[in-house]
């Protein structure tokens, strides 16, 4: 997994937590840290976790041994 697709799933984790406190409590975690729904760092928040969302969408469709494996070590000569 790259370090791109590693971020992206720790944004995405992070939108599926707001969304539960959300969903549970009535409580928006990144709008209650950045200053409301409305303001351009919450906003831009939301679009960096939808972002996330879209290139975890690549994970979904790679075979589950792609996604698993740990790159071979390289030996040195």
């Amino acid at each position: 997994m790259s370090g791109i697709q590693r971020t992206a799933l720790v944004l995405t984790i992070i939108g599926a937590i707001n969304w539960g406190l959300i969903g549970f409590f009535q409580f928006d975690l990144v709008a209650a840290i950045f200053g409301g729904q409305e303001s351009a760092l919450s906003r831009i928040i939301y679009g960096l976790v939808g972002l996330a969302g879209l290139i975890n969408l690549g994970l979904l469709f790679k075979p589950s041994a792609e996604v698993s494996r740990e790159p071979e070590p390289r030996s040195i000569k």
